[in-house]
């Protein structure tokens, strides 16, 4: 019984060790531990493009759209499930946009004058679940030309395709819609892990991108598997009710067929 009691004793803290922390990045309470940045040429607003506001009892993230900024992480991640739930609100200023930009590295402004070089999982409506090659990023996709010939299409029988600066497109698009009717929750899944990483709309998987990159000035691609996460206001208001990041040791097999 002691011999037990002992091997219990040694087993149980291991086991607690070895479970999966899930991280807040959004606390619901503030966003200390984020970074905000707006270009310098940006009109000034009356009101924080980025707040925390209490709607029905509940604190939520308020992004207004109303210029385009950056709310990014103080840290960077790699090899994770990230989960983000939200839904737009009533406000909008050219379109409902946003996006959640990762492996975000190099300075403010390389992407569109506002946002660093990352990989965009896009939230736009009706472009829900699109990946683009923000800034220097790099991706290659399972892809095949739309019906006009003109923009790529997120096809797992598709050729291998490459995206990014220089390469015949930044942006590929997914199969079909899968977002939500206005004023309902979203919720986003985004794998990481290694070079790869793969986009969730309200449990569809939308894209599968494939050897991650960073673009450097001599034309060359080395592996971008880690970085910052920054959420866009690009044009619409928006909430987000939980933001939440968790270690994985793979990405789920049935994700990758």
């Amino acid at each position: 019984m002691r011999k037990l009691l002992v091997l219990f004793t040694i087993v149980l803290p291991l086991l607690v060790q070895s479970k999966p922390k899930v991280v807040k990045l959004f606390n619901e309470k503030n966003l200390n531990n984020w970074e905000i940045y707006t270009a310098p040429s940006a009109p000034k607003t009356a009101d924080p493009i980025f707040s925390v506001v209490q709607m029905n009892g509940e604190n939520l993230l308020h992004i207004t759209g109303e210029i385009n900024a950056s709310l990014a992480t103080k840290e960077e991640y790699e090899n994770y499930h990230l989960r983000l739930v939200f839904r737009w609100g009533e406000k909008v200023f050219k379109q409902f946009n946003s996006g959640i930009l990762y492996h975000s590295y190099g300075p403010f402004g390389d992407g569109l004058g506002v946002w660093m070089s990352s990989h965009e999982f896009q939230l736009c409506t009706a472009k829900m679940g699109d990946s683009y090659c923000m800034g220097n990023s790099y991706f290659e996709i399972p892809a095949a030309k739309g019906a006009e010939g003109k923009n790529f299409l997120f096809n797992p029988q598709g050729v291998m395709s490459k995206f990014g600066n220089s390469f015949p497109a930044k942006n590929c698009s997914k199969q079909a819609d899968h977002e939500k009717p206005a004023g309902e929750w979203n919720v986003l899944d985004l794998y990481c892990y290694g070079r790869n990483s793969v986009h969730v709309v309200n449990g569809v998987v939308n894209m599968v991108n494939y050897n991650s990159g960073r673009i450097e000035k001599d034309g060359s691609v080395l592996p971008l598997i880690k970085g910052k996460i920054q959420l866009q206001s690009e044009g619409g208001e928006l909430y987000v009710k939980s933001f939440t990041l968790e270690k994985i040791k793979q990405i789920p097999a049935e994700y990758l067929k």
